[in-house]
């Protein structure tokens, strides 16, 4: 019984007299001198393992499991330009000669099983710096000095909520410091090794907080009117872009929308896209929420950030990558079919699952190249993956297309 439904599964798989229509999800897609294989990237994912800023054994694992994916890129977690601007006193970072050289080890190393690109998200988190890791925060945001604790820094002298600290007023030699301190961090990611570099201007960080009426109160030229706002995260993007090799890819993982009255709207995500545009930005995120309390967040259904890059690609034509619940093969292929983004990030998706792209890749009725340790797990050598995965299209003849990067 088991045998012969094994073999129908498997007629359904590789039935040859289906037809398929390649698929969008896994065509290249080129910015600068960097050809991705497919629209998948792997978004930062913060994992709260670092010793001082230091990458650890666990990042070997983790982004080991990553490497090996099939995704068109890889972007590494939030990583700090600073110690005080990091997220938590766990969080990696990208400011000492011990950081760059633990990260140019982790590159050599996972170069020698993939070609897949590397990217890494630099970031400060401004006045939501100095708190603990998720699964320590039962014991409060506030990490004090004799745990590693520090003072936060933002553009504004106001703390996120109570019970959280409340940040030292940036003044312009602090906003100085800030600036070059992200310059040394790409040019540190540059000699790392690192093909593309994404600036965190979202989540409540403090180039967010720098755009933000709701968290910048400032009357200097860094403050008030949303052009004003927008001058020191455009400042910090400009000198980065002149800091990283012309060939190699720069974006901005931005907000769609603040989902606090008064804060930032969809309206402004569009005209700080074409300001970067405008500086030479390559791509856009945009995300949304995290910078105040009070947020009324819209129903976390799928796909439910993906009408804030649909809008900033159709008004600004920046190419744009889109997050939010892309879970499924179809409704990825959809997104990038429909021309709604350029794109597709998946974080806990992958994380739930790190052969995310393999599966997605198989529904579609692509073939990717797999490591050859791991050949015997696909469909063309596993006989029970229809029973595991369900029934297949048939795989398309001709080269594989590979995670990995080519240049020009």
């Amino acid at each position: 019984m088991w045998r012969a439904r094994l073999a129908r599964l498997q007629t359904l798989a590789y039935d040859s007299n289906v037809i398929l229509m390649p698929s969008a999800l896994f065509t290249p897609i080129q910015l600068r001198d960097l050809t991705l294989a497919n629209r998948i990237v792997i978004s930062p994912l913060c994992q709260y393992s670092a010793v001082d800023g230091t990458a650890q054994p666990w990042h070997w694992m983790h982004l080991g499991s990553f490497a090996v994916s099939g995704a068109g890129l890889v972007i590494l977690e939030a990583t700090a330009i600073s110690p005080v601007g990091r997220i938590s006193p766990q969080c990696l970072g990208l400011y000492s000669d011990a950081n760059e050289d633990a990260l140019t080890r982790l590159l050599a190393d996972l170069r020698h099983f993939s070609n897949i690109p590397m990217g890494i998200q630099l970031s400060h988190a401004g006045r939501k710096a100095s708190t603990r890791p998720t699964w320590d925060l039962w014991k409060g945001h506030g990490v004090p000095a004799e745990e590693g604790g520090w003072r936060p820094v933002g553009p504004s002298p106001e703390a996120f909520t109570t019970g959280w600290q409340t940040p030292e007023e940036l003044d312009h030699a602090g906003l100085a410091r800030i600036r070059d301190e992200f310059v040394a961090s790409t040019v540190r990611a540059n000699r790392c090794g690192f093909d593309w570099i994404e600036i965190h201007c979202a989540h409540g960080y403090l180039l967010h907080e720098f755009l933000s009426p709701l968290t910048n109160h400032r009357t200097d030229e860094y403050g008030g009117s949303a052009e004003k706002r927008a001058r020191f995260p455009l400042e910090v993007a400009q000198a980065m872009r002149a800091a990283f090799p012309s060939g190699k890819p720069l974006g901005v993982r931005i907000t769609g929308e603040d989902f606090v009255p008064g804060g930032l709207t969809i309206d402004d995500c569009v005209r700080f896209a074409k300001s970067l545009r405008d500086i030479g930005i390559d791509y856009v995120t945009p995300s949304a929420g995290n910078v105040a309390p009070g947020m009324k967040i819209p129903p976390v259904v799928p796909g439910y950030l993906v009408p804030f890059a649909e809008r900033v690609k159709r008004e600004t034509g920046i190419t744009t990558m889109t997050v939010g619940m892309i879970v499924e093969a179809h409704q990825a292929n959809n997104i990038i079919a429909s021309g709604k983004a350029d794109m597709i990030a998946i974080g806990r998706a992958i994380m739930d699952d790190p052969r995310w792209p393999w599966h997605v890749a198989a529904k579609l009725g692509e073939k990717i190249a797999l490591s050859p340790q791991y050949a015997r797990s696909s469909p063309e050598h596993w006989p029970a993956y229809p029973m595991v995965h369900g029934s297949l299209p048939c795989q398309p003849e001709g080269q594989a297309k590979m995670g990995h990067a080519t240049r020009e």
